[in-house]
């Protein structure tokens, strides 16, 4: 799942570390709800094409952490898309 987002042309020039990382700042989440976690999906292929999946396709990410399930991990859901087992 991307997080990028359209930009505009009209948007500033980044001339400063502070301008740099405060949109990342704004995505913060307080300390008690930090979580250690991984981006296992940066590892998967398909056999057919060596073609990384997308999110939402038949048989793509969100299909793999749901068959997780079966084996007794609970889904984390992040509006209407599981995130993380």
């Amino acid at each position: 799942m991307s997080t990028r987002q359209e930009t505009d042309i009209n948007e500033p020039f980044i001339e400063s570390r502070d301008a740099l990382v405060a949109p990342m700042q704004k995505g913060e989440k307080p300390r008690a709800d930090w979580r250690i976690g991984t981006e296992h999906e940066k590892f998967v292929y398909r056999h057919a094409d060596r073609r990384a999946p997308s999110y939402a396709e038949p048989g793509g990410i969100r299909d793999l952490l749901l068959g997780l399930a079966e084996f007794g991990w609970e889904p984390v859901i992040e509006g209407d898309n599981v995130i993380a087992m």
